[in-house]
């Protein structure tokens, strides 16, 4: 979107969480921002008004009810005119004391004095309209809100600040050059051009599949760090389950004791592992039982592994394999899996060869739980399987959304067409069909050849306030 767009109402909304807080902020985005807030705002002075407050100051007072002339609340109001704002049009900032009913009147009198409530993410479909960011990095805003390490902040931060964008953009020039040549070779045609031409795209289409092939090998990463690495830790009762996710957290967060059966539902955290999310599940333990409600969490715990990215399998080092144990090794076909051997600080009794007829060639680390031991090994080896020789997030540009995964895909899909096209030595324009296609798909990522519908739908998953 070029330009700055002029809409016709002023929106309002609470910008910060629900909940108390030290500080709450309610904010005004529109042509009439700054005649709403001078109606409600009395400056400490008794003087100041909206209007004469510079933008990026902030000015101290209260805000008040304009018909009764009632005192609200203590506020500080921040001022951004267009277009030097986060939607480049006049922003209005109201920070009060973060409290449901103070933000709720203010944002009542708002309401009442004109301006409407904004949708779920409007300020910042506002900013995608007006220019401010493209549709990837509007999409990178929640990405950066619901972050859950440092490194998913990093991936987010560096879509945010337009990396995948720019590579996306590049590649799309590219497509765009072959275009024009196959279209210059079409309206000035000589002998053996056409071929020449042919030869020449074919060549350029090949290093622009190669680059969309890189994008969509970070997409697994990418998808990870956003979303966290849903993973499950699984094992017959009393092999030490439950402990290993409190190793993992830091904390004891799961009731750990020798009777087997403990954990009859399931137990699901978010841990940090090396600035991966894992999304973390600890099971109910899978055997055999008479007791119903332990029934019903082994049979969740089964549904679990098949949904998960990561199945941690635990198996006890001081006793040999038992027929539950048997049963959970035969889960593991089909998933990705690292297998633990717990309790590595008693005497080994467990057979190795027969695990490793089960397992195959999945990792298999020795562990203490008890002690700590391998535990940093574990982390390090989820770090590896997650990254798989990749840079880590922060050093390129990584897709992390699965409608961008889906159009960089279809994209690479119209360009393996404009190769066959080529190689069946059909005509020029036949293989600029194809181009054309590659490159309005691209172009839905960054928003430049994207339906009025998907906008809608993309901003419709942000919180209300931004």
């Amino acid at each position: 979107m070029n330009g700055v767009m002029t809409f016709d109402d002023t929106i309002s909304a609470v910008a910060t969480a629900i909940g108390e807080g030290g500080i709450g902020i309610v904010r005004l985005s529109g042509n009439r921002a700054i005649d709403i807030a001078d109606q409600i705002f009395r400056g400490s002075t008794g003087k100041k008004k909206i209007a004469d407050i510079p933008s990026f100051q902030a000015a101290y007072g209260s805000i008040a009810d304009p018909d009764s002339g009632e005192a609200i609340d203590e506020a500080i109001v921040i001022v951004m005119r267009a277009p030097r704002s986060y939607t480049r049009e006049d922003v209005v900032e109201v920070q009060c004391h973060g409290g449901p009913v103070p933000l709720q009147r203010i944002l009542d009198i708002t309401l009442r004095l004109g301006a409407r409530l904004a949708e779920p993410g409007e300020y910042t479909k506002r900013a995608f309209l007006n220019g401010r960011l493209d549709l990837a990095q509007a999409e990178a805003v929640i990405d950066v809100i619901r972050s859950k390490t440092d490194a998913s902040l990093k991936a987010a931060v560096s879509n945010l600040s337009g990396r995948l964008s720019d590579k996306i953009r590049s590649l799309r020039q590219e497509i765009l050059t072959m275009i024009a040549h196959l279209e210059a070779a079409i309206d000035f045609p000589e002998d053996d051009i056409e071929e020449i031409t042919a030869g020449n795209v074919s060549g350029s289409i090949t290093i622009v599949r190669v680059e969309l092939d890189r994008l969509l090998a970070s997409a697994q990463t990418g998808r990870i760090l956003r979303e966290g690495l849903a993973t499950v830790i699984i094992g017959r009762p009393n092999v030490g389950k439950s402990s290993l996710l409190n190793a993992l957290l830091r904390e004891k967060r799961a009731i750990v004791t020798d009777i087997p059966g403990t954990t009859r539902d399931i137990i699901e955290e978010y841990v940090n592992i090396r600035g991966i999310p894992l999304k973390i599940v600890d099971t109910a333990g899978i055997r055999e039982t008479a007791d119903i409600v332990e029934k019903i969490g082994v049979d969740k715990a089964r549904e679990f592994v098949a949904k998960a990215d990561l199945v941690l399998l635990i198996l006890d080092s001081s006793a040999p394999l038992t027929p539950e144990d048997r049963t959970v090794l035969s889960l593991l076909p089909g998933r990705e899996a690292i297998i633990l051997v717990n309790k590595s600080d008693l005497p080994p009794v467990l057979d190795m060869d027969e695990v490793k007829s089960f397992v195959g060639d999945r990792p298999v680390l020795k562990i203490s739980v008890l002690t700590g031991a391998g535990v940093d090994e574990l982390e390090q080896t989820i770090a590896d399987r997650v990254y798989s020789g990749q840079v880590t997030s922060g050093e390129a540009a990584f897709v992390n959304n699965v409608r961008h995964m889906n159009q960089i895909r279809q994209a690479g899909r119209h360009l393996g067409d404009a190769l066959a096209t080529i190689d069946a030595g059909m005509p020029l324009d036949c293989i600029a069909v194809d181009l054309k296609a590659a490159w309005e798909k691209l172009g839905e990522i960054t928003g430049d050849t994207v339906g009025e519908d998907i906008i809608d739908q993309i901003f419709s998953q942000f919180c209300l306030g931004k």
